[in-house]
């Protein structure tokens, strides 16, 4: 029996498809996992490509470069790319890499559900990139999508609105990908309090993924069908609800921001520990806190409609649960800084994109906890500073996690060690541009400027060049990260078994090392 396995495992060997058909056909999870992260990383780019020409536009009071519509256009587009095309595949792209690596598993549970979930992708990125080519353009409405905005405009809206769908497919089969291989799929002797806090933080989000996602679904297809089919869901006219939809969407929203956030925590809580040369301080609080985060996100969600017309009470209780969120937060936060506390210290990119990370994410954080004070909220809603506290939650948050984890991930991933001085100064050059276009946002909305429109009052010229100047900077900065990793795949200094020297003793949190196993190459059943 032994040898007829290994003639057929040999004889399989042979006809390996090659060229393109290698990626479309793939069910290996390092594979998958390379594909979104190129392809977050392209869509990355098509969302920066639009954030620029809106900053282009605002440089100077005035319409200069795109006329309104085609602005909203932007608006809505940016944000629609960045949050499904850019930092949502990215973190499925780490997941698939890194979690059966650290459980100690062959691959995911279902491979080929996780090829198809990767695949969805690009024709979704297509359809929803190519809603400007149509009679009527892109959505316009915002990113959120609120009838009656979205319910009056041409055929972009519903390329959007299956767009979301198929992501959201994507998102779900991922997720549930995800949980089963960490329930399912551990070595012998590590028991969930033993993983490592990535694979914790992604097992929270997969499941708060699998809860929204048909969420959204639901609205966007209540919208899709008030467009298309006569129904007044959200039609005033029609005895239906506009503020329905609202309560719907965020439903999903508010969650899917932390669905954003919590792999960076992850991946921070994998780095830190690493280049302090400490063990994670307060491991089983940062499980606690991650799941405490996720479930008072479900519990949050109208602190983004205090203007839509709430009783004073629903305005109590969404503040004070809002509020809430900060206290496990904190206690992530203070672990960190625990764990840095007295620990030998080094400062390799990875590290600093950590510390980066928390210091910044805590100024978003903060300026969390003013936006959920009803009365200030009331002031600042639909303000640039709105603007600025999720850009700070977002860019410094969720994409400084992620370049965090490309530079501590990639030798891991290529064999070779990155160049550490362009490392640095992606790191720097990020963190000077990032600061200088959003700071000044804060100022900007505490002066009552607007989000979403092209043209603005003359006294807040200066603050809108400083922020333009900081976006080309930081945009342009972005090209340098790309740079540093197509230089660390073709080559260079050859990675060594334990690239940060003492990652060796935290890499595995197993009592005795794990079998060996080989799974380049399928197990021979005797």
């Amino acid at each position: 029996m032994a040898a007829v396995h290994d003639h057929d495992v040999g004889h399989a060997h042979d006809h390996h498809p090659s060229g393109m058909m290698r990626w479309m056909m793939t069910t290996n999870h390092k594979d998958i996992g390379s594909m979104y992260l190129w392809f977050s990383f392209i869509m990355f780019l098509t969302g920066g490509v639009m954030a620029l020409t809106i900053r282009a536009e605002l440089f100077q009071p005035g319409i200069q470069i795109v006329q309104p519509e085609f602005f909203n256009q932007l608006t809505t587009m940016h944000g629609l790319v960045m949050v499904f095309g850019a930092i949502m595949p990215a973190f499925v792209g780490f997941a698939n890499w890194q979690i059966p690596m650290m459980i100690g598993a062959p691959d995911m549970a279902f491979a080929r559900m996780n090829n198809w979930s990767f695949w969805l992708l690009p024709p979704a990125a297509l359809l929803l990139t190519a809603s400007f080519f149509v009679p009527g353009g892109a959505p316009a409405g915002g990113w959120t999508i609120y009838p009656p905005l979205s319910v009056q405009m041409g055929m972009g809206m519903d390329m959007a609105i299956f767009a979301l769908h198929i992501m959201g497919a994507s998102s779900i089969m991922g997720s549930i990908n995800i949980i089963t291989t960490i329930l399912n799929m551990r070595a012998p002797g590590m028991t969930l309090m033993k993983m490592p806090l990535f694979v914790w933080t992604w097992l929270i989000t997969a499941y708060l993924l699998v809860m929204v996602m048909p969420v959204l679904a639901g609205a966007v297809t209540m919208l899709l069908t008030d467009r298309n089919f006569g129904t007044n869901f959200f039609n005033a006219a029609g005895g239906g609800d506009p503020v329905m939809f609202q309560h719907i969407f965020w439903f999903f929203g508010h969650p899917e921001v932390y669905i954003m956030i919590l792999p960076a925590f992850g991946i921070v809580s994998e780095i830190i520990p690493t280049f302090a040369r400490k063990p994670l301080f307060g491991y089983s609080s940062m499980v606690y806190a991650t799941a405490s985060i996720a479930i008072l996100s479900c519990i949050v969600w109208a602190h983004h409609m205090f203007t839509a017309g709430m009783p004073v009470t629903g305005q109590l209780f969404f503040m004070y649960a809002t509020m809430l969120i900060a206290i496990p937060t904190g206690v992530k936060v203070f672990n960190w800084t625990a764990t840095m506390w007295r620990g030998s210290m080094t400062f390799e990119t990875p590290m600093l994109f950590a510390i980066g990370f928390i210091f910044l994410f805590t100024v978003g954080g903060f300026s969390g906890v003013i936006c959920a004070i009803v009365p200030i909220d009331i002031q600042v809603q639909d303000t640039y500073y709105v603007i600025a506290h999720f850009h700070y939650v977002l860019v410094s948050g969720a994409l400084f996690g992620i370049f965090g984890g490309a530079y501590y991930w990639l030798p891991k991933w290529t064999g070779h060690m990155y160049d550490e001085t362009l490392g640095k100064w992606h790191f720097w050059l990020s963190m000077f541009f990032f600061n200088l276009t959003f700071f000044v946002q804060h100022f900007l909305g505490l002066a009552g400027m607007p989000r979403r429109i092209p043209d603005y009052a003359l006294q807040f010229a200066d603050f809108n060049m400083i922020s333009s100047i900081g976006a080309f900077g930081f945009g342009f900065t972005q090209l340098l990260f790309l740079y540093v990793v197509l230089k660390c795949i073709r080559g260079g200094v050859k990675a060594p078994a334990s690239p940060w020297e003492g990652a060796k003793t935290l890499e595995w949190t197993l009592p005795s090392p794990a079998p060996y196993h080989s799974f380049e190459t399928p197990p021979v059943v005797r």
